[in-house]
């Protein structure tokens, strides 16, 4: 579950990529497979030629991973790396297959071999560059991307990973020139343009950030996240029709308490308030720690006596209890504090 938000609107939210599902074959590009030799190197001194034996075992090992048969593909990259350990494509295959199995501690241990091996190899450095990521080493992860950027700078993939790696460390004025690079050098990508997009949200760059957003949903089916994202920045701008059309599609693929407490404060926002007490209690509904939402619902019941001039004691009782929920699941609310000490005296 996302991490709650005050009642006033959310602040800028990370785009969640996984990382995981990105399988060597989907990523490497113009480098895919493996061939006996170096792979993704530009350096000026080629490895070690493999010897008969290492040629013949990397052959096997890549007919048994076409096959599917990973276990002895594995066993056959694992035998040349004990008798040739200076030959990068073995620790890349075992690596490849680490990753793809969720071994993610293996495999950066083999990527970080490669990359000893061959400082120069692309492949080496961007994928341990994925693991750490993966390992949330992210600092270490950032180093890895920038190795490999000094190689290729103008990797997709390297750069879109390393805005996200930025953004993952609070860092959006350094994730800003990659991301945008990444949108430049393939502005067909609805990954990259959210990814943007969330830099953009947190620049305080509203305006980008819904054009960004509006381009990828153009581009690719925008995911939960990104639509609450989106949601969020319409918020920041008062497009509050916007910003209800937005959740309205994302409850329609994935209901969630985040997602009912915005559409109440969108609702709340285009005065709509019984349509708001209900997105509030559908939230609620969903997971009573939500805290948020119990603030939105009490502001929705404050206003209710407000409006009645006193004379609604019921809808200020209701306000105060749900306040005082929230204050229960999250005491650090000096805003809500303030409404409870000034209205439930």
């Amino acid at each position: 579950m996302r991490q709650p938000t005050s009642w006033t609107l959310a602040g800028a939210c990370l785009v969640s990529m996984t990382l995981a599902g990105c399988s060597g074959s989907n990523t490497r590009g113009a480098h895919a497979g493996y061939s006996p030799g170096v792979r993704g190197s530009t350096s000026s001194a080629p490895a070690p030629a493999p010897g008969d034996a290492s040629t013949d075992a990397l052959i096997r090992a890549e007919g048994f991973r076409h096959q599917g048969d990973m276990d002895r593909a594995l066993a056959e990259f694992e035998r040349v790396i004990e008798t040739n350990p200076l030959l990068t494509v073995a620790y890349l295959g075992a690596g490849d297959i680490y990753r793809e199995r969720g071994d993610y501690e293996t495999a950066e241990q083999r990527y970080a071999a490669a990359a000893k091996v061959e400082p120069r190899n692309f492949d080496a450095q961007f994928y341990h560059g994925m693991t750490l990521q993966l390992l949330n080493r992210v600092q270490d992860a950032i180093r890895a991307y920038l190795r490999a950027l000094a190689i290729r700078p103008n990797d997709f993939e390297a750069n879109r990973r390393l805005a996200m790696a930025y953004l993952d460390l609070k860092e959006p004025v350094q994730a800003l020139p990659y991301a945008q690079r990444s949108v430049a050098l393939r502005s067909d990508s609805g990954p990259a343009r959210a990814n943007l997009a969330a830099v953009y949200v947190a620049l305080g760059r509203y305006e980008a950030a819904v054009t960004e957003y509006q381009q990828a949903a153009e581009l690719t089916e925008l995911g939960p996240d990104i639509l609450l994202n989106m949601a969020d920045a319409l918020g920041y701008l008062e497009r509050y029709a916007e910003m209800a059309s937005t959740l309205d599609q994302l409850l329609r693929i994935e209901p969630s308490p985040a997602a009912y407490e915005r559409m109440g404060k969108a609702m709340f926002k285009l005065r709509r308030y019984d349509q708001a007490m209900l997105a509030f209690s559908n939230a609620i509904a969903l997971d009573a720690s939500y805290y948020p939402a119990h603030n939105g619902l009490g502001v929705c019941q404050l206003n209710q006596y407000l409006w009645s001039k006193g004379q609604n004691a019921g809808a200020l009782d209701e306000a105060i209890k749900s306040l005082r929920r929230s204050l229960q699941i999250e005491p650090s609310q000096p805003r809500i504090v303030e409404l409870v000490r000034r209205y439930g005296a």
